[in-house]
């Protein structure tokens, strides 16, 4: 395999070149976890060790992610990020994350001039902003549901948005 390292916490993604050999991979894990089978490393001299069930587990991730055709990367997950790379993993800009950050949603250090973030911290906001955000579709669509708008013509469907804008205007 040919990924490319870039910095210690990203590899490019894997050139069609190499995907033969991940899905080979990939297959390879597939058929050996039906056999319900201690994973093994085998080293160049013949030397193998049992795998501890955690690192399978991430190498079962990994090859499935870059199967897939997405960049990996492996860091410890108390590694402190800049707030470039936590609102890259957040999609928000980055003047968007400092935002956040100085209204507490998220705790950051600040040693110097420059913030740093807990991995775990911005995976932990990234997690509880994901479930809101399915409680609050689950809520519409009930609501709408409620309100028959799925059974609804679309002029019908304008009507109860502009009633909708009309209450919100007035609360």
């Amino acid at each position: 395999m040919s990924a490319v390292v870039r910095s210690r916490r990203s590899v490019d993604p894997v050139s069609p070149s190499d995907s033969e050999g991940i899905a080979g991979l990939a297959r390879f894990i597939e058929r050996e976890a039906v056999e319900n089978t201690k994973p093994r490393l085998v080293g160049p001299d013949g030397e193998s060790i049992e795998l501890p069930d955690e690192v399978y587990e991430i190498l079962v991730r990994v090859t499935e992610a870059m199967r897939a055709g997405n960049a990996v990367s492996v860091v410890p997950y108390s590694m402190r990020v800049s707030t470039q790379e936590a609102a890259e993993m957040l999609g928000v800009t980055r003047p968007t994350l400092v935002r956040m950050l100085e209204r507490n949603e998220i705790p950051y250090e600040q040693p110097g001039r420059h913030r740093r973030i807990k991995l775990s911290d911005v995976v932990a906001f990234r997690d509880r902003t994901r479930v809101l955000a399915v409680d609050r579709l689950d809520a519409l669509v009930a609501e709408a549901s409620s309100d028959g708008l799925y059974d609804a013509q679309q002029e019908d469907y304008v009507k109860a948005l502009r009633a909708a804008k009309k209450r919100s205007r007035g609360a």
